[in-house]
């Protein structure tokens, strides 16, 4: 007799169907799974998983309960004229019960391998979460996706012992490849069970090539290159020079959240121009301007722009990222790396016209320098080239904030000052509210109008930065910016302190009030004299010395030579050639701690 060949007909179309629903279901479970947080989490991932471990033929009783014809289910299609049981859409339904774990688990390791940070640079360009899952998500995530494809599409062809249970044994309707086999064995016909495990054999194979081929057949994403590239305090920052024609910005916020370790608890007015949020590591700096961009949601307070309420918690206003017109600069920069510099650019920009997204896609790339990069991928690209992409895609929504997390920390210390002279001239015409995170004393200083200071949480000092620099009232503001000599002290009279740290007594240019608890000075400002009788004037020796390139740092030891391993009192910074000159001079050399030049501070 010829071979029947409708197994083979019937596994197919089953396992094409069924791969086609898998592949829906699975990936917008692994979506919905993506984005759950909590206890139900672990509860409905072991619902959906369930059907991996459980026996075929488990599943197939279980099924057949659902959708027999004395079930619920069963009784009502049979009313509208369907039966499930017995049937070839019973093979399709058994194969996609037990091939969805697969494809969900697949799905969701793919999408949580997905940097996130990406996830939220497209939400802060204005993307719909739809857009998000669809521009960035999947596309990222599509190996993994792909491969759960592969394996259920395998699991759907093999299935046999739930296809048993629930569509049965009927040969032309609901007879697969693997219940043929079943049958020609028990029926002692090997040669025709042969035939079909040869087959499903090389099917087999067939789809494990496809899945190592997935794998490692696709070329290796490009590396990148190497070179160089051309209580609270409320604040106003001071207004920038005015372009003809632009209104000036203003953002204003007051939030509260709880954060790990402490309360996040700020304040802050600014005005248009760059300020900068200087703070040590985990000080709640990021945290801040997450809380602008909308990326988390605070316990409480209000943050509006340009009198628009992003946020409010009284009123239960919480503008999503996309609607905030807050553009974000991240560290890593979060680029998308299946995009080149161009797709990038324009990402945000997809509500205009094609004509009217390449000019502005284009103008952005002028703008910093790197128009004739534009079809490259990031992976090809330098740090400060990415940075500059980076700051391009963030312009280009012309958002009313622009937000810097800390713009140079992953470049080279040589590319920092040109990078930050190129972001100068890039922001040289925007008119929005730019806030500056960094930990760098330095480069907040060289960026930055104005500064505030945060602290586990609470802005402790801000204002105009040569005025902080200058009075920062608290210590842990003075260290903050830079104040390497700070000393506990007490006061003696309305312009006298005394130091026991630093062995001395100390004459202060203004008066000392009575919650004055320290004292210090800037290494820079400590000035060695030849005039021994100045005030503030005192006999000192060196203890040790640190070289840098184009300067020496000198630790002092003040009235008394240093015996044995006694610890210095101040620190000093001298250049090099005023350094090789002061050791021409004899010991104890006499250094001076300006009046003026005396922070008077609050624990």
């Amino acid at each position: 007799m010829p071979l029947d060949l409708s197994p083979l007909r019937i596994s197919f179309a089953t396992t094409v169907v069924a791969t086609a629903f898998t592949f829906v279901l699975g990936v917008l479970a692994a979506k919905a799974m993506y984005g759950t947080k909590g206890r139900m989490r672990g509860w409905i991932d072991g619902v959906l998983t369930l059907p991996l471990v459980l026996p075929p033929t488990v599943v197939g009783f279980l099924l057949l309960l659902a959708f027999g014809r004395r079930s619920v289910i069963g009784q009502a299609l049979e009313h509208l004229g369907f039966t499930i049981a017995f049937s070839w859409p019973a093979t399709v339904i058994a194969a996609v019960v037990v091939a969805f774990p697969l494809m969900y688990r697949t799905a969701l390791g793919g999408f949580e391998q997905v940097n996130p940070t990406l996830l939220e640079a497209a939400r802060t360009l204005g993307a719909s979460e739809w857009r998000v899952f669809r521009r960035v998500l999947l596309p990222l995530a599509w190996p993994g996706v792909l491969a759960g494809t592969v394996l259920a599409s395998a699991r759907a062809l093999g299935e046999f012992g739930a296809t048993l249970m629930l569509a049965g044994n009927i040969p032309g309707r609901t007879q697969t490849l693997p219940i043929a086999i079943f049958s020609a064995a028990e029926g002692g016909d090997m040669r025709t069970a042969t035939v079909w495990v040869l087959l499903i054999i090389a099917l087999s194979f067939g789809i494990i090539a496809l899945l190592n081929y997935e794998r490692t057949g696709r070329p290796s994403p490009p590396q990148p290159t190497t070179g160089s590239s051309t209580g609270p305090i409320s604040i106003a920052t001071s207004p920038a020079e005015t372009i003809p024609g632009v209104q000036s910005a203003r953002l204003e916020m007051a939030i509260a959240m709880q954060l790990q370790s402490f309360p996040l608890d700020v304040q802050l007015m600014a005005n248009r121009g760059t300020l900068g949020l200087l703070g040590a590591s985990g000080s709640g700096k990021s945290m801040t301007l997450r809380a602008i961009a909308g990326l988390v949601t605070p316990d409480r307070g209000r943050i509006v722009v340009n009198g628009r309420v992003l946020y409010a918690s009284t009123d239960k206003v919480n503008l999503p990222p996309a609607e905030r017109r807050v553009s974000v600069v991240f560290q890593d920069y979060a680029l998308f790396p299946h995009m080149t510099v161009a797709e990038n650019v324009a990402f945000g920009l997809n509500k205009l016209e094609s004509s009217e997204r390449s000019r502005r896609m284009i103008s952005q790339l002028q703008l910093v320098h790197i128009a004739d990069l534009s079809d490259r991928y990031p992976g090809r690209l330098s740090g400060g080239q990415r940075q500059r992409v980076a700051l391009a895609r963030a312009l280009a929504t012309a958002p009313d904030v622009l937000l810097l997390d800390e713009p140079f920390a992953a470049l080279d210390p040589h590319l920092r000052r040109q990078m930050e002279e190129q972001l100068r001239e890039a922001l040289a015409g925007y008119a929005g509210v730019v806030l500056f995170v960094t930990h760098d004393v330095g480069e907040a200083f060289r960026f930055c109008v104005d500064l505030a200071v945060i602290n586990y949480g609470k802005i402790i000092s801000a204002g105009p930065k040569q005025e902080l620099f200058e009075r920062p009232g608290t210590v842990t503001a003075a260290r903050l910016t830079g104040c390497k000599n700070v000393a506990a002290a007490k006061r003696l009279s309305s312009r006298e302190i005394e130091v026991a740290e630093w062995n001395c007594q100390l004459s202060s240019a203004v008066d000392v009030g009575d919650s004055m608890t320290h004292v210090g000075i800037r290494a820079h400002h400590l000035v060695f004299t030849k005039t021994p009788d100045a005030v503030n004037t005192f006999p000192c020796w060196p203890v040790a010395t640190s070289e840098a390139p184009f300067e020496i740092t000198i630790y002092l030891h003040l009235n008394t030579s240093p015996i044995g391993d006694e610890a210095p009192h101040l620190q000093v910074e001298l250049a090099k050639d005023a350094y090789c000159e002061l050791q021409s001079r004899p010991l104890p050399w006499h250094v001076e701690l300006n009046p003026e030049k005396l922070l008077l501070l609050q624990s």
